[in-house]
C-alpha cells in the first residue's frame, strides 16, 4: 500500500526522549472543514498549527497515513491486516504507537489487533474524537495527547502499558474490553467488565493491577490470516424458525455469536433448540454471549439456557460481542481444526475475557 509519511522530528525542542509512529486510518479526529463546511482530511503536516503544545513533549513523531482515510463504518479485514502489518513492520524502530481511528468500529479494531499481535510488549493507544480537530469544542487535541503521552510513558524503563488499548475522554481501557455505547457525548467507550487501566486527570492515575505486566524478551509474533465465514446473530421476542434458519444456512457459514438475553438465556421452543443443534452438528461453531453490556453468560443458571448447554452451545462469559467476533475470525483462520477454535474461544488468548463462569458448554 503506498503510504503517507509525515515525520515530525523537529516536535522535540531539546533531547528526544522517545520516538512515536502514529498511524491514521480516518475517523473524525484527523478531519478538518473546508471553506465550504465540508469536512475533509487533515494535513498531519500542519498538526503543530493545531496542537502547538506538541512541541512541549520532547517527542519524535512519523504519521503514516492511509492512502485514503476510511470511514470506520467501512472497516474491513484488509484494513485490520494493513494496521498490524504497519506496527510489526516498525515495532524495533518506536517505543510506541497510537492509532487514530473511527469510534464506529474501534472496539473491533483493538479488539482484532489484540489477537494478531501476540508478544506484544509496547503500547498501541487507539484514539478518535467526536468532534474533529479544527472544531472550537474538539475532544481530539485532549485525547490525542494524552494517547501520546501514555505511548511513551514507562516505569523503569519499561513500558506502563504493554498492551492494546483504547483511550477516550479521560479513560484508558483494555481495548478487546470496550464497546463503544454513546454517539452523542465524549465519553463514548465503557468496559462494563474489566476495569479501566488508567483515569487522566492532573496526572495519569496508571491502574497497575489492572495493566497486563512487561514481559521481559516477548518476541512479536503478527498473524495476518483472518476467515470471516461468522455471522452475529441478535435474539429478539418474535424471531422465527424461517429467519434462523436462513442464517444457519448461510453458504460457507463456520461460526456464530448468538446475543442472547441477560446470562444467556434464549426460547426453550422446540423448533429454536432443533435449529441450533442441527448447524452445531454442521460443523458450526455457536457461542453464547450476552446482550447485556454488564455481567456473564452463566448457561444452565435458569431453565432457558440449560438445554442451550446441553446441544454444545459454547459460553462466551464476560466477552463482549465486538472481542468475540474478532476472535472467532482469529481463530478459524489460524487453529488447526474445530476442536481447537472451540477450545480456544472460551479461554482468554488476549486478555479479552475472564475465566470465571465460563465453561466449554
Amino acid at each position: 500500500m503506498n503510504y503517507k509519511i509525515v515525520r515530525l522530528n523537529t516536535v522535540a525542542k531539546s533531547e528526544v526522549t522517545s520516538s512515536i509512529l502514529i498511524i491514521y486510518t480516518g475517523g473524525t479526529l484527523g478531519m478538518a472543514y473546508d471553506r465550504t463546511g465540508a469536512l475533509v482530511p487533515f494535513n498531519f503536516g500542519q498538526i503543530l498549527e493545531k496542537i502547538p503544545n506538541l512541541t512541549n513533549m520532547n517527542i519524535a513523531i512519523t504519521v503514516i497515513s492511509f492512502p485514503e482515510p476510511i470511514d470506520s463504518s467501512n472497516v474491513n479485514l484488509h484494513h485490520w491486516v494493513d494496521m498490524a502489518y504497519i506496527i510489526y513492520e516498525n515495532y524495533d524502530s518506536y517505543d510506541g504507537f497510537v492509532i487514530l481511528h473511527g469510534t464506529d468500529t474501534m472496539a473491533y479494531s483493538a479488539s482484532m489487533l489484540s489477537y494478531m499481535l501476540k508478544g506484544l510488549s509496547k503500547p498501541v493507544v487507539f484514539t478518535g474524537a467526536q468532534l474533529p480537530i479544527s472544531a472550537m469544542r474538539s475532544d481530539a487535541r485532549e485525547n490525542l495527547m494524552t494517547a501520546l503521552e501514555i505511548a511513551t510513558s514507562k516505569a523503569n524503563g519499561k513500558p506502563i502499558v504493554p498492551e492494546v488499548c483504547i483511550f477516550f475522554n479521560h479513560m484508558l481501557l483494555r481495548g478487546n474490553r470496550s464497546k463503544k455505547v454513546q454517539s452523542v457525548h465524549f465519553d463514548a467507550f465503557e468496559s462494563e467488565n474489566y476495569p479501566p487501566l488508567a483515569e487522566s486527570g492532573i496526572i495519569i492515575d496508571y491502574n497497575y493491577a489492572a495493566i497486563k505486566p512487561f514481559e521481559e524478551g516477548m518476541k512479536l509474533e503478527y498473524f495476518s490470516q483472518l476467515d470471516n465465514n461468522v455471522m452475529v446473530i441478535k435474539l429478539f421476542p418474535g424471531i422465527t424458525s424461517k429467519v434462523l434458519d436462513s442464517c444457519f444456512e448461510t453458504k460457507g457459514l463456520k461460526g456464530v455469536v448468538l446475543e442472547t438475553y441477560g446470562s444467556g438465556n434464549s426460547p426453550s421452543e422446540k423448533w429454536f433448540l432443533e435449529s441450533l443443534e442441527k448447524a452445531i452438528a454442521k460443523g458450526i461453531i455457536v457461542l453464547n454471549v450476552s446482550q447485556c453490556n454488564g455481567g456473564r453468560v452463566i448457561q444452565g443458571r435458569y431453565e432457558t439456557s440449560k438445554d442451550l448447554l446441553r446441544i454444545g452451545v459454547l459460553s462466551g462469559g464476560d466477552i463482549t460481542t465486538e472481542a468475540a467476533i474478532t476472535k472467532m475470525m482469529f481463530l478459524l483462520a489460524n487453529e488447526k481444526n474445530e476442536a481447537e477454535v472451540r477450545r480456544k474461544l472460551v479461554q482468554p488468548i488476549a486478555g479479552e475475557m475472564s475465566l470465571t463462569g465460563v465453561s466449554l458448554g
